[in-house]
């Protein structure tokens, strides 16, 4: 038993708990050391309202209750170590059957809690929250109040042993998105591993730099003034209106393109590393996590801007992790929109449209569903070549869902929740059935992340069966925070709101941060075992600048964190992180001297269309689609089927050939048979 560290604010309410029982000894044992069980009459004994409520409100504990609607209950708690300790409470609350809301304060910082209905005395927590060593001040504040209190218990939060779920909910995922899987796994709850949102479309504007570049065909390169060697392919050699030879695009000695400006007639260097670069320069490593937004591929004004190039890069060639988020634009007008047109961008958008039925976007013949499958087949064309090049992907739709709350979808500003979480969690059932089984994808990992994350956000989760992550958007310098300010950064880990989300999902998924403002510092995390799987910075964009800018990042704060056994940056990921679960590679197939070929075996050239696999006429995704299903699940093909999948002319149709008829489709190859 401890008491020497139960300190009222008053001599008079410390003679009053000298003479109560209560001040002698715990009311009752908890698996963790308690500090303190406190009768709310004892604490605050001039809004005692037992004589007016007792006969309604019978059963408390102690001489009687309180009935909280003015003055705070206030109380110093002195502890003996910094950590994390849990407030809770035995309440009743007969004012509003929709909920009250009421406030708590440690040391300050204020938190809101909505305490349920309830004509009986019901135990509550308002959560877990940091205390100091030393005296702590805690204040039980009537914003908005009406809660009655029978007793106050402050205790040694117990806390979870944090074990991620190692196996995709996609029970066919890949090898290389098992082993991300089993890894993400392995350092949850010990590290938080580092991330950042690339800038979508041209790039940071903002650094872009020119060059004045000669042409030297004979050579096969450019030339800056200072001598510097750009080399490009033969394909962008192209002639200008005035009869002169340049090039589309071209590369540096590190790789970096720089494409033509032909209205300056100069080569523009557009920069995606920009924030990873600020990063690096703080840590001396780019983050592990790299963000990645597909918006741009829609049928609505889609155009190519190198995001699905950039992610497989990083993903086979720098050995780091992917995320994609995807802010699916839908036409402002859907209701004369027609079908498969284009429209300009700025006809577009990802915010609520009345004109639009999401209930309907799930139901097979609807004008909605039409759309929705357009625009799922452009993004599965990126996410497959993505899977043919062996890069899994933390994929992230239908983001930030409730948005400031409530259950019918009217807190929601993105279209996807409009029209409330039964809706939603449709819409999402049907996103992953279309990429699972009608286009075969299994590299990737389902990341489900709210916003507001009040207790009716659990009602928009979709379920285990297909997520595998979730996750808060942590955007609290302006609002949500907890220290009274209102702009600057605000390194609070919200530790209560990730232990929130992990019962929500009773430990099963583990917890991320996808998008952030400012990353929480290393001592909120650590001392608060706030296990967040990943942060994920959204990008500067030369306004909020919220990776570098001073109003959403301390610094030094940044730089200790980046540089921390904890964190785990780009050069600390493990060398096998795609291949550690994968299978032993099979042994190569004997080759086969062309010359030992049956002429009768092979089809005339007149009687193949190359890449035409479900035999329509066209080369499209359907036949990428076609095959795959053959080589998967074993669906049959006709004879004249194999023919035309067989685009390397090896003899069989296998991944490689899907691989090529699918860049054919996209334009990327120009031409099938691939000799």
């Amino acid at each position: 038993m401890k008491k020497s560290f139960r300190k009222l604010t008053s001599a008079a309410l410390a003679a009053a708990m000298s003479l109560s029982m209560c001040s002698a000894m715990p009311l009752y044992q908890a698996s963790a050391l308690e500090l303190g069980t406190y009768e709310a009459e004892v604490l605050d004994p001039e809004n005692v309202w037992t004589s007016i409520y007792e006969t309604q409100l019978p059963g408390y504990s102690g001489d009687g209750f309180v009935y909280h609607t003015s003055s705070n209950i206030t109380l110093e708690v002195e502890v003996p170590e910094d950590g994390m300790y849990e407030i809770t409470c035995r309440y009743a609350q007969i004012l509003n059957e929709e909920g009250r809301q009421s406030t708590v304060a440690v040391n300050g910082s204020e938190y809101m809690k909505t305490f349920p209905y309830t004509a009986e005395w019901t135990d509550f927590s308002f959560g877990n929250f940091r205390l100091n060593a030393g005296v702590n001040t805690i204040e039980f504040m009537p914003k908005y109040g009406y809660v009655a209190y029978d007793t106050i218990t402050i205790k040694e939060a117990v806390l979870p042993e944090l074990k991620g779920n190692s196996v995709p909910c996609d029970p066919d995922a890949t090898p290389e998105t098992k082993s991300l899987m089993q890894y993400l796994a392995s350092v949850y709850g010990d590290h938080i591993l580092a991330g950042q949102q690339e800038i979508y479309g041209g790039g940071s504007s903002m650094h872009q730099s020119t060059h004045s570049l000669t042409l030297n065909t004979a050579a096969g390169n450019l030339t800056d003034s200072e001598g510097n060697v750009y080399t490009y392919d033969e394909a962008d050699l192209a002639t200008a209106d005035d009869g002169s030879t340049f090039v589309w695009k071209c590369y540096d000695e590190n790789g970096k393109k720089y494409e033509y400006d032909s209205q300056n007639r100069c080569y523009k260097h557009t920069n995606y590393d920009l924030e990873f670069e600020y990063m690096e320069s703080l840590s001396g490593s780019f983050p592990a996590i790299r963000g990645f937004d597909l918006m741009n591929y829609n049928p609505l004004y889609g155009w190519e801007d190198g995001s699905t190039e950039r992610l497989i890069n990083w993903v086979t060639e720098k050995n780091g992790i992917a995320t994609v988020c995807w802010h699916l634009n839908l036409p402002t007008d859907f209701g004369s929109y027609e079908l498969g047109e284009p429209v300009d961008w700025s006809a577009a958008s990802y915010k609520n449209n009345s004109s639009f039925s999401v209930a309907n976007a799930v139901v097979e013949g609807t004008k909605e569903n039409d759309f929705l499958n357009l625009c799922i087949e452009d993004l599965a064309e990126q996410f497959l070549l993505a899977q043919e090049a062996g890069a899994p992907i933390m994929f992230r739709p239908f983001h930030e869902a409730e948005g400031n709350g409530g259950i019918n979808g009217e807190g929601a500003w993105f279209w996807w929740a409009q029209e409330g979480a039964e809706t939603y969690k449709a819409l999402w059932k049907y996103l992953y059935t279309e990429l699972t089984e009608t286009y075969g994808l299994h590299n990737l990992i389902w990341v489900q992340n709210l916003y507001n994350w009040s207790p009716a956000s659990a009602e928009w989760y979709v379920g285990d069966d297909y997520v595998d992550i979730v996750g808060l958007d942590k955007y609290n310098t302006q609002y949500n925070r907890h220290d009274g300010l209102t702009s600057g950064p605000n390194l609070d880990a919200e530790t209560g709101i990730f232990y929130d989300l992990y019962n929500y999902v009773d430990g099963k998924k583990m917890v991320a941060m996808p998008e952030n403002s400012s990353v929480p510092s290393l001592d909120n995390m650590t001392i608060e075992k706030a296990g967040w799987l990943y942060f994920c910075t959204w990008y500067d964009n030369g306004q909020d600048n919220f990776i570098s800018g001073d109003n959403y990042q301390d610094k030094e704060a940044l730089t200790e964190l980046l540089t921390s056994d904890y964190c785990i940056m780009l050069d600390e990921l493990p060398a096998d992180l795609y291949s550690s679960d994968a299978p032993d590679t099979p042994p190569a197939t004997e080759e086969t001297d062309p010359s030992d070929t049956d002429p009768s075996d092979t089809a005339a050239p007149d009687e193949v269309v190359y890449g035409d696999v479900n035999g329509d006429g066209t080369v499209s995704i359907a036949d990428v689609l076609a095959l795959n299903k053959n080589l998967m699940i074993g669906e049959t093909l006709s004879e004249q089927s194999i023919k035309n999948a067989d685009v390397d002319c090896d003899g069989e149709p296998t991944s490689a050939d899907a691989l090529n008829i699918l860049k054919y489709a996209v334009k990327i190859l120009k031409e099938l048979p691939v000799k």
